[in-house]
């Protein structure tokens, strides 16, 4: 499919119009200057890029878009001065900017003035995407070298055409360096997809759907949020108080967060968003853009499996997922909310050598540090780091049959009874219930709970709902110094040393 193919696919008709101007470059090369004369009489195009603005579903948006029949879609130094020139541009006029790279990697004739060039794009890119402005790429077949490595990667959300060979090194290259074929699966979509490296695999008839909602989610604007209303002059006399349930049991809480017809994370989002786009990953982590209450907002939330599927434990790459989705949110100036049901972080030779307890020390440094705001809904099981990681947060709800702790009751019982016997002592001993968390000064609401699933959807929903409008009231300096305060009295008092 050429440049123009695609852009017919995704932009409304008669939208486009064209940002580029004419190139005058001149190249000593007789060889090259043939090279790109046949390339401009055999595309039409004047160099292996088009820039422009459109609208998609009537929103405007700025364009970059490669030719791969322009030689390869390889970047020379006047390729990248127009792409450039076109970020800039779309900078300029606070526009989207979606970029669709198909590229052998920078222009070999060129040289190093050419691969130089990245840092220029890259530059320019990192300034739209710290000015607050959505940056959408589409990586089709192929994406190779530079570009694969500067700004055809740096998307707020990095989407890909099926099958599309993505990566550093081009296979010829690799076996002539190394002496040996590169796998084919290493460089595909696919694979890359399943390592949590691309945000969606997209097929082009269903670009245009996809990027509209996106776009609805990242271009929001929601009304600002109403002032609490004022308390009535004369109070009415006060109702004579219900009797106050007792706290559920821990052990029965453990057992009931583990139903496998428990609300999901996945069921929560669905009910509680006007709009809720899911990202791609077959794991325990579901990444998402979502409008809720009018309101724009990043989504990670642990994703409890269903009742023929084991849960799956939470992997070093999903809590990098985490920070990554924390980072484009405070860029893009959107409120997190994390959703946690965990049995735990993956327990492994592998995960220790990929870092898994590093991930979760740097998830609860960014979670902390965040400055836009931070909703965390303890859903169900909240085992281990895996679980803390993603509780830094402004705010926390949690349903009335959570729960945390730093193991399962069986993992606590195995090691200060040597067996797992004493799993529903220990579960009533260690404060691990929800109620029990306000003590600890973690839950700031706990959401009750009935036999009905949908209750508990239902009330979760609008907690949810009214917390993120609560959060978007405080003033950003209140808020930070609240958190901070917050995380100063996490666990309560100290016990007093008992005497000697």
């Amino acid at each position: 499919m050429t440049a123009r193919q695609l852009l017919d696919r995704l932009v409304d008709p008669g939208s486009l119009h064209s940002w580029d101007e004419p190139i005058t470059a001149e190249y000593a090369d007789a060889g090259y200057r043939d090279a790109l004369a046949r390339a401009r009489e055999r595309t039409g195009l004047d160099e292996a890029v088009t820039t422009g603005r459109a609208l998609l579903d009537g929103r405007p948006i700025a364009l970059v878009a490669c030719e791969f029949a322009f030689l390869g879609g390889s970047i020379g130094v006047a390729t990248a001065e127009r792409i450039t020139r076109a970020v800039e541009r779309a900078t300029a006029e606070r526009l989207p900017l979606l970029a669709l790279p198909v590229s052998g990697g920078t222009r070999m004739q060129e040289g190093s003035a050419a691969f130089l060039c990245m840092v220029r794009v890259t530059a320019a890119v990192h300034a739209h995407r710290t000015a607050g402005l959505p940056y959408l790429t589409y990586l089709r077949n192929p994406t190779m070298g530079g570009v694969f490595a500067s700004w055809g990667t740096l998307g707020h959300l990095v989407l890909a055409e099926p099958g599309a060979r993505l990566g550093f090194l081009g296979p010829r290259v690799y076996e002539e360096l190394r002496g040996e074929p590169l796998p084919p699966a290493v460089q595909r979509a696919e694979t890359l997809a399943a390592h949590g490296r691309l945000d969606a695999i997209v097929p082009p008839e269903r670009l245009r759907t996809f990027l509209s909602r996106a776009l609805t989610v990242l271009t929001a604007r929601p009304a600002p949020a109403p002032a609490p209303a004022a308390p009535a002059a004369t109070p009415s006399p006060s109702p004579v108080p219900s009797p106050v349930p007792a706290p559920p049991d821990a052990w029965e809480s453990v057992l009931l967060s583990r139903r496998p017809d428990r609300l999901s994370a996945l069921e929560l989002l669905h009910h509680t968003a006007e709009l809720f786009l899911p990202l791609d990953g077959d794991s325990a982590l579901v990444r998402g853009l979502a409008l809720i209450g009018g309101r724009p907002v990043m989504v990670v939330a642990q994703q409890r499996q269903g009742p023929d599927q084991p849960a799956l434990p939470v992997t070093a790459a999903d809590l990098r997922a985490v920070r990554r989705q924390a980072q484009i949110a405070e860029e893009l100036g959107l409120p997190l909310l994390t959703v946690v049901d965990t049995t735990g972080a993956e327990l492994s030779v592998e995960a220790e050598l990929d870092g898994v307890a590093l991930e979760i020390a740097h998830c609860l440094t960014t979670l902390v540090g965040l400055r836009t705001p931070v909703l965390a809904v303890l859903l169900g099981q909240g085992s281990g780091g895996g679980a803390l990681a993603l509780l830094p947060a402004d705010r926390v709800l949690a349903a009335e049959h959570s729960w945390l702790a730093p193991l399962p009751p069986e993992g606590a019982s195995a090691i200060v009874h040597r067996d797992g016997d004493h799993a529903p002592q220990l579960a009533r001993a260690q404060g691990i219930t929800a109620t029990a968390l306000t003590a600890t000064g973690l839950v700031d609401q706990v959401v009750p709970e009935s036999d009905d699933p949908a209750g508990l959807r239902d009330r979760l929903a609008t907690a949810v709902t009214t917390a993120l409008a609560e959060l978007a009231r405080l003033p950003a300096p209140e808020r930070l110094a609240a958190r901070a305060a917050r995380n100063r009295r996490l666990g309560g008092p100290a016990s007093p040393l008992p005497p000697h």
